[in-house]
């Protein structure tokens, strides 16, 4: 980001998040609490308010109603671009970068790889070549449960609807800076 910055490249900067807690792609930039219980201090962020709870189901990690203040104003810059995942095809990115690589991945990093995956395949069918890179950390053998539920075919994909945006919208302090 900081040659992009600073003019020396044009790099496409991607954002990956999970469709049952999409705070870049359809959560608000504003200044919000960073935490539920209103203790800690107020950032200016894109969210979905601090009282946004994702759906029960959803076992794929980043379940946090906010973003990062920093990434969130590169990203309102439009320096940056996000996209949201449903957890299913991030469970199954996650197998198959497993089966490959021999490293079961985090569900957390399974959206980027996920996203690396669609962009590989695009690069593919038109021809472009691409330098694609993306960040894994951690380990998914803490995420056992989580997997199981993919592999057994009963993780469903849950996107919250405008109603329940509204919900956690709703209590977005209301500050006028």
């Amino acid at each position: 980001m900081g040659e992009k910055l600073r003019g020396e490249a044009d790099y496409q900067i991607i954002a990956v998040e999970p469709a049952s807690c999409p705070s870049f792609t359809r959560g608000k930039f504003a200044y919000d609490f960073c935490d539920t219980g209103k203790v800690c201090p107020m950032a200016k962020m894109y969210t979905l308010g601090h009282d946004f709870i994702p759906s029960a189901n959803h076992a794929g990690g980043l379940r946090y109603h906010g973003m990062s203040s920093i990434l969130s104003q590169l990203y309102h810059d439009g320096l940056m671009e996000a996209r949201a995942v449903e957890q299913t095809s991030v469970f199954e990115a996650a197998e198959q970068f497993a089966r490959v690589e021999g490293i079961l991945p985090a569900p957390e990093s399974s959206h980027a790889i996920r996203v690396a995956i669609d962009e590989a395949l695009k690069c593919k069918e038109t021809g472009e070549e691409k330098t694609i890179i993306f960040g894994l950390t951690g380990t998914g053998y803490f995420d056992m449960v989580a997997y199981e539920k993919y592999n057994d075919r009963v993780m469903t994909d849950y996107i919250p609807t405008d109603e329940d945006l509204a919900k956690g919208f709703a209590g977005i302090p209301d500050i006028n800076l």
